[in-house]
């Protein structure tokens, strides 16, 4: 009993050093390493566990590092050759962090060349996609159209308005609802704030934000009759557009009114921003494209794009903002190249005309018109072409037109992407994680855009 009782007071807490005696003669530990005391446990372990490089206190210099022997300056070289040890360091466990990055984005195939991918449908898509993404094809009808939808910038939350006042807003891949509402007034657009927790409606006279409880938290009576919302994400800026043609930014962080211009082209048909550059376009009735930024008091770019109505503009996210695409009421779609204005890239028409046009994250463009949705993919979309001729179709999918428009998800392979960025927009964020995302986006703007 007493060799038990002995062997357990051997094992003590961590935080307690052992006390070694100087007259005790040294034992030899079974370890090869040196280390303070003769556990064969903390041996064995040591010999077969190393540190990761990241946490590596000393690690070796890596190589083509450049050299700063002809800065004079000791401090100074000292200080550029450890940032260039970094750099490099950073550059090595990035291209290893990249074995993470198995998923690919891949177009449909076809086996041979009397089959087109437009012909496969809805359902063998979904049966060949798996269980999990055919959760995202979905149909809904809905009574009080037509519809706008906002997506959150994760994809994880669907937020829609209908013209006669119902506004839902939901996490369309669980199905749980958030948030339902019925205004009983006009609604015309719909956008989320800085994340699913706030939402702004454009209602008949002014533009309303509301908790994710669908409770008004505010009312924005400097926006007068809006017709088309956007929120941009690094400013913390909402901007909207009104009858009267006025675009006007709201500071959602301070709740102070920035700046509003004067568009004197009336109230647009169209608007969308570059994600890239936080430049907003705007469409309009007499056929025109407008790019405007809160600096300047006149458009950046005037562009006549249409003959007729402007119906809808849409900006390319995977090419960094590169190229626009807009729908006109006159049955025309055209692609034009950002960088330069001298004549659309690709025009082609659209069945039934005035259509809506959405770009994907993979470059990916849908015109919905007619009756039908069609996908076209790159490079045929960008490549220049002169005559009016449609590119090849990659994927179409039919919507009945009747009295109550049904909103449709359908799926599209290769579109989306997939190693998203969990830094910027994580699909699957905790409470936590995106407290710390809003105070970090709050710091970055208040440290890189300062407006007084």
């Amino acid at each position: 009993m007493d060799a038990l009782i002995a062997k357990a007071d051997a094992v003590r807490p961590i935080t307690k050093k052992r006390r070694i005696h100087k007259d005790e003669p040294a034992k030899k530990s079974s370890s090869s390493r040196p280390g303070p005391s003769d556990d064969r446990t903390l041996g064995s372990v040591s010999l077969h566990t190393t540190l990761p490089k990241s946490l590596r206190p000393t690690s070796p210099p890596p190589e083509n590092v450049p050299k700063y022997g002809h800065v004079k300056d000791k401090k100074l070289r000292t200080q550029l050759t450890r940032q260039s040890s970094q750099s490099a360091r950073a550059r090595a466990l990035v291209k290893d962090a990249e074995l993470l990055l198995t998923e690919e984005a891949g177009l449909m195939e076809v086996e041979g060349d009397l089959e087109k991918t437009w012909r496969v449908g809805q359902d063998e898509i979904a049966q060949a996609a798996g269980q999990e993404a055919a959760q995202g094809r979905k149909e809904w009808k809905l009574d009080g159209g037509p519809y706008r939808a906002s997506y959150t910038r994760n994809g994880r939350h669907l937020a829609i308005v209908g013209r006669k006042g119902h506004v839902a807003t939901f996490d369309w891949q669980t199905g749980t609802m958030h948030a339902e509402l019925q205004l009983r007034e006009t609604c015309r657009d719909i956008t989320f704030l800085h994340d699913h927790s706030h939402f702004a409606v454009a209602q008949q006279k002014y533009v309303y934000i509301y908790d994710r409880d669908g409770v008004e938290l505010h009312q924005l009576k400097s926006h007068i009759e809006p017709t088309r919302l956007e929120f941009l994400p690094y400013h913390w800026l909402l901007a909207s557009v009104g009858n009267a043609g006025y675009l006007k930014y709201q500071d959602t962080s301070t709740g102070q009114l920035l700046v509003e211009h004067r568009t004197k082209l009336g109230a647009p048909s169209a608007m969308t921003q570059n994600a890239h550059n936080a430049v907003i376009h705007l469409g309009h009735a007499n056929g025109t494209v407008t790019l405007w930024t809160p600096n300047l008091p006149h458009p950046a770019v005037r562009l006549l794009a249409h003959l007729g109505p402007v119906a809808s503009v849409s900006v390319d996210p995977s090419t960094g903002g590169r190229y626009m695409a807009t729908a006109g009421q006159d049955g025309l779609v055209k692609v034009w190249d950002c960088r330069n204005w001298k004549g659309a890239v690709r025009t082609w028409n659209a069945r039934g005309g005035g259509g809506e046009v959405e770009w994907s994250q993979r470059g990916a463009l849908a015109v919905a018109s007619g009756g039908s949705v069609n996908v076209y993919t790159k490079p045929s979309i960008q490549t220049p072409f002169i005559p009016a001729v449609s590119p090849p179709l990659y994927l179409t999918h039919a919507v009945p037109i009747a009295h109550s428009l049904p909103s449709v998800l359908i799926l599209v392979p290769g579109s989306g992407e997939p190693n998203f960025d969990s830094a910027e927009a994580d699909p699957f964020e905790n409470k936590r994680a995106r407290r710390e995302r809003e105070v970090k986006g709050l710091l970055d703007k208040v440290r890189r855009f300062d407006y007084r």
